[in-house]
């Protein structure tokens, strides 16, 4: 599936890379290098995809928060807690 807008890159790999990639081609899993290596790349952009979304996510759900009320103080609620659970003698 060679295209027009395909360029040759050099990359450098490690001999367990190197090893890896032609295994992969060896076996009959992959055509090609630059075929192992494109599909390596498409795994990328979706993990990067994914890890772009979910700071999209993070970022809203920390937004509502904020949104949500008065912030609380951790001390408060923690010592609250102590309270319920260890009665009065918590320090």
């Amino acid at each position: 599936m060679k295209s027009d807008t395909m360029r040759p890159l050099t990359i450098s790999l490690s001999p367990q890379q190197l090893a890896r990639l032609s295994k992969a081609v060896e076996s009959g899993a992959y055509a090609s290098n630059s075929e192992v290596v494109r599909d390596a790349l498409r795994l990328w952009e979706q993990r990067e995809e994914l890890r772009e979304l979910e700071i999209t996510r993070l970022k809203q759900a920390y937004e509502e928060g904020l949104a949500s009320g008065e912030p609380i103080d951790g001390e408060v609620v923690f010592a609250r807690i102590r309270n319920r659970l260890f009665g009065s003698k918590a320090g």
